[in-house]
């Protein structure tokens, strides 16, 4: 059983699970891959415990968010990084004329609410690009102030998980679900 769901905090998750509702994997990749299948691939009966499976990863992948990262979500994600790359900095300017009160408003709003799917992208974008941690700091802290950083209105967002996609396999040979 693959699980895609959007947990509570707004980050975007995949579960391997198997029949039993054991996690098999937690690389992304992995699960990618075992998604992987050809357009002509036919589709096979819905397992009789698919929906509890789900129930299962969802859980799974709720109770990993709080332990790996809390509400930043995991390491890899942009949340994640972008929040620790900002506090380095705002370490490193300390004392100085560099360090305002935006940066800091903004730190505690990466750390506070989910981000923007927009925001997601395109700080993933700069991350990956190998900006510095000022011009990331620039970068957010005009994120922040064009109201394009993060969900903080309620209403916008939904607290609760939501479950995108569950797709359920079986062994090449269909002997057992998997």
């Amino acid at each position: 059983m693959l699980i895609y769901a959007r947990t509570a905090e707004g980050n975007d998750a995949l579960a391997w699970l198997d029949h039993h509702g054991q996690s098999i994997t937690e690389s992304q990749f992995a699960i990618l891959k075992a998604a992987e299948c050809q357009p002509d691939t036919p589709a096979l009966k819905r397992h009789d415990n698919h929906h509890d499976l789900v129930r299962q990863g969802v859980a799974l992948l709720a109770a990993e968010e709080k332990s790996i990262g809390g509400q930043l979500g995991r390491p890899s994600g942009a949340r994640f990084r972008t929040y620790e790359r900002l506090k380095r900095y705002a370490d490193s300017v300390k004392g100085t004329l560099f360090e305002t009160q935006q940066l800091r408003r903004t730190i505690e709003d990466i750390y506070n609410y989910p981000l923007r799917q927009t925001a997601i992208d395109l700080l993933n974008r700069q991350l990956r690009s190998g900006i510095s941690d000022e011009m990331l700091a620039q970068r957010v802290i005009e994120l922040r102030e064009e109201d394009r950083l993060s969900i903080i209105h309620e209403e916008e967002e939904s607290r609760d998980p939501r479950i995108i996609c569950s797709l359920g396999l079986a062994y090449e040979h269909g002997d057992e679900d998997v």
